[in-house]
């Protein structure tokens, strides 16, 4: 996103779903504010009948990355030591490997400072405070210490009688409402909402390329629809997020922009939906436990996670 983003009407949405200073000016953690003891406590009597469902994709060296984003690498996997004899001949052999990937490279986080625009993150800091050695100094990965609340699956593609959403289709506030309906259940303060388009289904077919380009993927005008019901936050099941190419044209990323920056809501990308869309179809049931707490990297713009929804 250039510096100054361009197009009027994300200033308009951007005053419109602000929430700087809304916690106070030395705030770091955004919309997770909203997930407070009780909302936890309301989150888990969700748990009627301890169905587990692992929301992550594996993480593997031919994963989602399509080498779009530069740096952004699949997880490379080595091994550093097999079954070695550490402490003499006879002891217990261990075995030792090792990952280099990119944070953001499968089933992941976005924190706060993963975007800036104008030349800020969330809460007015200045992007600058972003360096090459000490990464993000104000809002962090490693700030959100644990993330555990009522889950929402707002299953777009199913309340629209679809199995996959079109490479084209923009999630909007309607789908959003429809899908709400569709699932019986009212999105509420403190809230995780999981956005399902069936998108990572291309990607489990083995096609990297298609899921990644074009993409159905939210609105810009969702940011609204999240920020009047006091989302905690919001994943989904594509590789972008948002719609894939812009909805408004060289207005790149501002989901991103208006969720991460302008509202302070952590965005979750590369979830694997399906699993539980069919459980909550079996359940007749769309809310949930959810557990998605980031690896804490200290001063990550990103991490890797490991979602669970318990139903």
């Amino acid at each position: 996103m250039s510096a100054t983003t361009p197009h009027p009407a994300f200033h308009d949405l951007a005053e419109r779903v602000n929430n700087w200073g809304r916690w106070g000016a030395d705030d770091e953690i955004g919309t997770l504010n909203l997930v407070t003891d009780e909302v936890v406590r309301e989150a888990a009597a969700e748990v009627r009948t301890g169905r587990r469902i692992p929301l992550a994709l594996p993480l593997r060296q031919d994963g989602v990355q399509t080498g779009m984003i530069p740096g952004r690498v699949n997880p490379l996997h080595v091994m550093v030591q097999i079954n070695q004899e550490l402490f003499g001949p006879g002891t217990v052999a261990c075995s030792d490997d090792v990952v280099t990937m990119g944070l953001q490279a499968a089933t992941h986080w976005d924190a706060l400072p993963h975007v800036s625009h104008s030349g800020r993150l969330y809460n007015g800091r200045p992007a600058e405070t972003v360096t090459a050695h000490g990464g993000a100094a104000f809002g962090g990965i490693d700030k959100p210490r644990h993330i555990v609340s009522r889950g929402v699956l707002l299953d777009v593609a199913r309340a629209r009688g679809e199995d996959r959403l079109a490479g084209g289709h923009a999630v909007t506030p309607e789908d959003l409402d429809a899908a709400e309906e569709f699932a019986g259940t009212r999105v509420r303060a403190g809230d995780i909402v999981l956005v399902r388009t069936g998108q990572v289904q291309v990607y489990l077919a083995g096609d990297r390329e298609a899921y990644g380009y074009p993409s159905p993927g939210l609105s810009v005008r969702t940011p609204e629809w999240f920020h009047a019901r006091d989302v905690a936050a919001v994943a989904n099941d594509t590789l972008t997020f948002e719609i894939f190419p812009p909805e408004i044209e060289d207005l790149w990323l501002p989901v991103h922009a208006l969720d991460l920056v302008e509202m302070g809501m952590l965005q979750g990308q590369n979830w694997n939906l399906e699993e539980l869309s069919t459980a909550c179809g079996q359940e007749r049931r769309y809310s949930f436990l959810l557990s998605a707490t980031p690896e804490p990297f200290v001063g990550g713009t990103g991490s890797p996670v490991a979602p669970v929804a318990v139903l």
